[in-house]
């Protein structure tokens, strides 16, 4: 780190969080001696994070030696020292990839250069097979996640610090479920005022087994009419005892499932 820079700190509340997988900290760092290839493989890892696709997320040479932070982390003054900062990038890549933190596989679609693009992805069992597929020559769709929180990000905003143990779970769901349904059923616990995992996890297995908003957000008691009358009385109830029966009956069907 230059003499001349000091972090002002960590953001209150404001920052996103990127969970990293426990062995990057129990076998990877302590055997890492080049420090160009930590912050490529770190790096890499935070880039994976923002990304979802059909199989296991990439990110391809060319964007990681397009990208502004990654060029600043080997930026030197002087002239052509750009060029070797980007050279310093692809050499830390294949340093990576040999002692098996990354994993890269080219690929070449419909009228692309020859030599196919080079695709890193995370050396994981979900990415190995990604590599297999993309070899076989199957086609994968992949999105870059903008400005969106990861689970592990709402989870801490609106219920609490994280342990190893959670984030495992938390991983799960995150590929289980869509990221709207877990943005919507974090704010439905916090509506409720029913701040744990245990419970914002009901919410989504009910969603996933009766339909999304199957006694969630605007539903209305069954045996209520389309207007929402007041215990069969024929009496439209006003809207501030509507809002609170349907509160009541939501947190029952939810409680029900985390008590089972």
């Amino acid at each position: 780190m230059s003499a001349d820079y000091r972090f002002p700190g960590f953001p209150e509340g404001s920052a996103s969080m990127v969970a990293l997988p426990e062995p990057v900290f129990s076998e990877i760092l302590p055997h890492l001696d080049d420090l160009d290839e930590l912050k490529v493989a770190l790096h890499v890892l935070w880039r994976l994070a923002t990304v979802r696709s059909n199989g296991a997320p990439w990110v391809t040479d060319l964007e990681l030696c397009a990208d502004g932070v990654l060029r600043d982390a080997f930026a030197r003054t002087g002239p052509g020292e750009e060029a070797e900062g980007l050279v310093r990038i692809r050499a830390a890549l294949d340093m990576a990839v040999a002692h098996g933190i990354l994993l890269m596989v080219r690929w070449q679609g419909p009228g692309g250069a020859a030599g196919g693009e080079a695709r890193y992805l995370a050396n994981s069992p979900q990415g190995r097979a990604t590599v297999a597929a993309l070899r076989r020559g199957v086609v994968l769709e992949r999105t870059v996640v903008e400005d969106r929180p990861n689970i592990f990000t709402l989870y801490e905003q609106n219920v609490g610090a994280l342990t190893a143990l959670l984030g495992e779970e938390l991983a799960e769901a995150e590929e289980t479920y869509p990221a709207a349904w877990i943005e919507e059923a974090f704010r439905e616990a916090v509506r409720l005022n029913k701040r744990s995992w245990k419970y914002i996890l009901a919410i989504l297995e009910r969603w996933q087994a009766e339909g999304r908003g199957a006694d969630g957000p605007g539903a209305r008691k069954r045996g209520e009419g389309e207007h929402g009358t007041d215990r069969g009385s024929g009496r439209e109830a006003s809207k501030r005892d509507r809002e609170e029966e349907t509160r009541r009956y939501i947190e029952d069907a939810y409680d029900r499932l985390v008590r089972h």
